[in-house]
């Protein structure tokens, strides 16, 4: 028999968006200029001659939405950027007003939308936890009950009294999530915070997020990661352009989300105006040794990647990507600069492209998302990211001719990679021959 604690019907939410001529950098006498022009508008607005310089457009972050979501239900929500998935979180999470339709929550929410929200830098590990208790809307006695259990989890014992602004991005998300999650929430609403922290970590917040489901307690978590949702969810919210069918299977979704029509472009992504922010990305795409763009590589190809993105606002970049397959595992990630980068990232002001390479003989025969990101010298902040921008094959030929001719189908698909390596032997005990090959897939 269901138990609905989530009930969603006919929601929207709607946005006005105000659009202007874009410009071009700013210098000083432009800005000079611009405030004369703009006092002078004014001037001319009050006596009726002043045209509107700026047309406003609705933009609907999702429209129509409706499901339910039962008690002790562990919902995944996935879908592309921009599909509505942060909107529809602040509306269950009564952060934001919905324009139109209607949702009702039976229970208490505690939400973990924004590492460390409502966590004070100057305050102490140990004052935060019972100020993010508060804010969540626990007692001093429900904290001080499980206050232990928080900083177990958190394992930040020897810092509690150090302030949090003194952290690492690690102990910041892991006393976020350990405030959320230890304080018997009815429903807990978790979005993709949790790629901040380490493999471990990520593992033991997917366990204690099984444990509240098992307790009876509901979990919606939003997360990229097709690895995650599978692992954790027992069913899923597809969302794409604001819009879903509905709560399904977690394989419909997933299946979906993977090759249905999440996805623009394969190999040529172009990002809209993102000029509001200190440095974003115009394009990316992917190109063969000919300098052709192409979604479609052989096992034996090197893939050349070229990352095209404005640095506006003179800020310190490193650009990256992460590599998914289809199932949901992180293949790789890679920067621009190391990790110790000690300062050498891009600073200046301007246009820049990004180029790296993957090897021939390295990937193995699959689909591929590419994750692409402008980030910062901290850890926990990007100034552009976007998810799933481009998907790719890279295919066996090889493999291909047995399948058409039907001596076998075993497409390799559960292997991350499958490279070339260098291999040498020797027979017995005798010294070793000359005798050398690198293997090729």
């Amino acid at each position: 028999m269901s138990d609905p604690v989530i009930q969603v019907e006919n929601l929207g939410k709607k946005y006005i968006i105000g659009h202007q001529q874009q410009e071009r950098y700013t210098a000083l006498r432009d800005a000079i200029a611009k405030g004369i022009k703009s006092a002078g508008s004014k001037i001319l607005s009050l006596i009726g001659d002043q045209k509107e310089q700026t047309t406003r457009e609705e933009f609907w972050a999702i429209e129509d939405v409706s499901f339910e979501v039962n008690r002790g239900d562990r919902v995944g929500i996935i879908g592309r950027n921009g599909a509505g998935k942060s909107t529809l979180l602040k509306i269950l999470s009564r952060i934001t007003e919905p324009t139109k339709g209607r949702v009702s929550i039976k229970g208490r929410v505690a939400s973990l939308l924004e590492v460390g929200t409502g966590f004070h830098g100057e305050l102490s590990g140990r004052e935060n936890i019972y100020l993010n208790g508060a804010i969540l809307g626990m007692s001093k006695a429900e904290i001080k009950r499980k206050f232990d259990e928080i900083v177990a989890f958190a394992e930040i014992e020897k810092f509690l009294d150090t302030p949090v602004k003194r952290y690492s991005s690690g102990m910041y998300v892991r006393l976020a999530f350990a405030v959320a999650a230890h304080l018997d929430p009815d429903i807990l609403v978790v979005d993709e915070v949790l790629a901040v922290g380490d493999a471990a970590f990520q593992n033991k917040c997917l366990g204690k997020m099984e444990e509240v489901g098992k307790q009876g307690r509901t979990v919606i978590l939003v997360s990229h990661s097709m690895a995650s949702i599978q692992a954790l969810a027992n069913r899923a919210l597809f969302l794409e352009k604001g819009r879903t069918e509905g709560i399904s299977l977690v394989t419909e979704a997933v299946h979906k989300y993977l090759y249905g029509g999440a996805f623009g472009s394969a190999a040529h992504f172009i990002t809209q105006d993102n000029s509001n922010k200190d440095a974003y990305i115009v394009e990316a795409k992917l190109l063969n040794e000919r300098g052709e763009i192409t979604d479609r590589f052989a096992v034996y190809d090197p893939i050349f990647i070229e990352i095209t993105w404005i640095n506006k606002n003179w800020v310190p970049v490193i650009v990256g990507f992460q590599l998914d397959n289809l199932r949901g595992v992180i293949v790789m990630t890679a920067y621009d600069t190391p990790i110790d980068w000690d300062g050498k990232a891009k600073k200046s002001e301007g246009k820049y492209v990004s180029n790296a390479k993957i090897p021939a003989n390295l990937l193995n025969a699959n689909e591929y998302i590419m994750h692409i990101s402008l980030d910062s010298a901290n850890p926990r902040f990007a100034y552009d990211t976007h998810y799933d921008a481009i998907r790719f094959t890279v295919y066996d030929p090889m493999n291909e001719k047995c399948i058409a001719r039907g001596d076998f189908k075993d497409p390799y698909d559960y292997m991350a990679l499958f490279p070339a390596l260098e291999w040498s032997w020797n027979k017995g005990l005798s010294e070793p021959e000359d005798n050398k090959f690198v293997s090729t897939p």
